[in-house]
């Protein structure tokens, strides 16, 4: 990237804090349409990077966040000095979603992109039964459970690490497969497979037990199949200052007790 980048576009979160700071850096350093600039500058928390990421998808823009979020981890620490210095200094890191297909009990078919996971859920008080074939092999027959997900190494330390899935470091071309709250078999904790790999669900009795299918906040309801597969030409890039990258960032994290 160039030494200072001076092309930018602000997206704010929305929240008083969040709002008042972009309008103080559209002030210092102008706002161009999204389209325009060079760089995106996102205000706010995790839910908010992950926006801005699917509006950037096709154009590759590379986005800068700053948190006004609680977590932030996909976040900068806020600062409005030197920002053009700052985004043109700052150390990209690549990130691919998963595609997500599904066929509804309507016979609708839907595709939909994850940069965290696409996961299935129970929409009833009853557990979900699917059978889980990884590229069209039989892996797992009947998995009877809330739900399951598969997540990518910038997902893995999500709603993934809240089920107990693996964290993945972010350069691996892995991808995790992840019961939530697993009835049977119940010793089955999940798999962790390539990022090459076709993972597909089949709903049983979906009609008593319905499933839902979400591609990061994008749902389908009663589906009866879902496919998944990582998806190479739609990658993103999030900006982060010298020394405290994702890849950094998740490799902390597996030492946190």
């Amino acid at each position: 990237m160039p030494d200072t980048i001076e092309r930018i576009s602000f997206v704010s979160s929305g929240t008083p804090e969040a709002n008042l700071a972009a309008e103080s850096l559209r002030t210092r350093y102008g706002n161009l349409p999204f389209e325009q600039a060079e760089a995106i500058v996102a205000l706010g928390g995790d839910g908010l990077m992950l926006q801005t990421l699917h509006r950037t998808m096709k154009t590759g823009v590379p986005v800068y966040g700053m948190n006004f979020g609680s977590i932030g981890f996909l976040m900068n620490q806020f600062s409005a000095d030197d920002l053009p210095r700052r985004i043109g200094a700052a150390k990209p890191t690549k990130i691919y979603p998963l595609e997500m297909t599904v066929r509804c009990d309507d016979g609708s078919e839907h595709t939909a992109l994850a940069l965290n996971e696409v996961s299935l859920f129970r929409m009833t008080y009853q557990a979900v039964k699917v059978e889980i074939l990884v590229d069209g092999h039989p892996r797992l027959e009947e998995l009877i459970c809330d739900g399951v997900l598969v997540a990518t190494p910038a997902g893995s330390t999500a709603y993934n690490l809240s089920a107990h899935g693996p964290i993945l470091p972010i350069g691996s071309s892995l991808l995790a497969l992840t019961p939530i709250s697993p009835f049977r078999p119940r010793r089955w904790r999940g798999a962790i497979l390539g990022n090459e790999a076709v993972v597909t669900f089949r709903t049983r009795e979906a009609e008593k037990r319905p499933v839902s299918a979400v591609a990061d906040n994008v749902e389908f309801q009663r589906v009866l199949e879902v496919t998944v597969r990582e998806n190479r030409t739609r990658g993103v890039s999030l900006l982060f200052d010298p020394g405290t990258g994702l890849d950094e960032r998740v490799l902390s994290e597996q030492f946190r007790y």
